[in-house]
């Protein structure tokens, strides 16, 4: 791939934290959005599917781009903004309110959920995005919750448009299209990867970063396994990555974000383990074997100070 994108390191997609009874709390996911930005993100994902997005009253994702975006001017970060609708005008709409707010430096739109426009049409679809909502867009490609894959040649072929900078790879797996997607990517265009339990080796295979909601929890960590592979630690970078990868694994056990409040509830981060419905919090018994995983790197081997900083190992 070409030159380092503007998009590129670790976005924390902040879970949006409520109160028992299920009222968002603002001065929590201050706090959280403050932690994640000082343990090393490169900046944050806000209204993404951990932030429980769906449920949220337009007033209270005002208050979580708001808060955010506070976070990430204090920081010098910036502020990526999921906006996700099968309906492009909607879409276009949702893009221009925010562009005029000033607060986000990009969008993570997914594929048109459901409807399954086919890969013509979802290319039209973002081509639309792209010339008319004033908004840097990064593709979100789900496909295990869109409905629609996307080929190398259509990534490629969204990675040309002008206004859309990078793509949020979460197709399950790495694959043959994954391989061809990392070999293509225009310049300036990042490629982040967005299934958590293969971070590692994504970013191994030449990945930018990632969006990673496991990252919620031991967000140092996950930003040092980024940096690792990047400067070529290929040694501390794999046993690191395994490490957090059963933490992911743990973390996903139950729909997301419920561990990972269930989690952060545990360690006296938010105020309470609430989701919304049709989300049910986690059970007592997954956040207690996730607990121990998120707390630190007691279980990695310890790493020699001169592979921490970035002298490569032999692979």
């Amino acid at each position: 791939m070409d030159s380092e994108p503007f998009f590129s390191g670790l976005y924390v997609p902040l879970v949006t934290p409520f109160t028992d009874d299920r009222r968002l709390d603002a001065d929590a996911l201050a706090r959280l959005a403050d932690e994640a930005l000082a343990a090393g993100a490169a900046g944050l994902v806000a209204l993404g599917t951990t932030a429980e997005a769906a449920t949220l009253t337009e007033e209270e994702r005002r208050t979580v781009v708001r808060v955010c975006a506070a976070a990430c001017r204090g920081h010098g970060a910036p502020l990526i903004v999921g906006v996700g609708t099968g309906d492009t005008a909607a879409a276009i709409a949702s893009l221009r309110t925010l562009a005029a707010a000033g607060d986000a430096a990009a969008a993570l739109v997914p594929a048109p959920p459901y409807i399954r426009p086919g890969e013509a049409g979802t290319l039209a679809h973002f081509t639309a995005l792209a010339e008319h909502g004033g908004l840097p867009l990064i593709v979100y490609d789900i496909p295990y919750r869109t409905g629609q894959a996307l080929s190398a040649d259509t990534l490629a072929a969204l990675g040309r448009l002008p206004g859309i900078v990078g793509v949020k790879h979460a197709t399950g797996a790495i694959d043959a299209v994954t391989v061809e997607l990392l070999d293509r990517a225009p310049h300036g265009f990042a490629v982040l990867g967005g299934d958590d339990a293969v971070i590692s080796p994504l970013v191994a295979a030449g990945a930018h970063g990632g969006i990673v909601a496991s990252a919620n929890l031991r967000t140092a960590d996950y930003a040092e396994l980024i940096a690792l592979w990047r400067r070529g630690a290929a040694a501390p970078a794999r046993a690191l990555g395994a490490e957090l990868a059963r933490l992911s694994a743990a973390l996903f056990a139950e729909p997301n974000p419920t561990i990972v409040k269930g989690v952060l509830h545990a360690q006296g981060r938010i105020p309470s383990p609430a989701v919304r419905l049709p989300l049910l919090a986690a059970s007592a018994e997954s956040v207690r074997r996730a607990a121990p995983l998120a707390a630190g790197r007691s279980a990695a081997p310890p790493v020699p100070d001169r592979e921490r900083h970035g002298v490569a190992a032999p692979v």
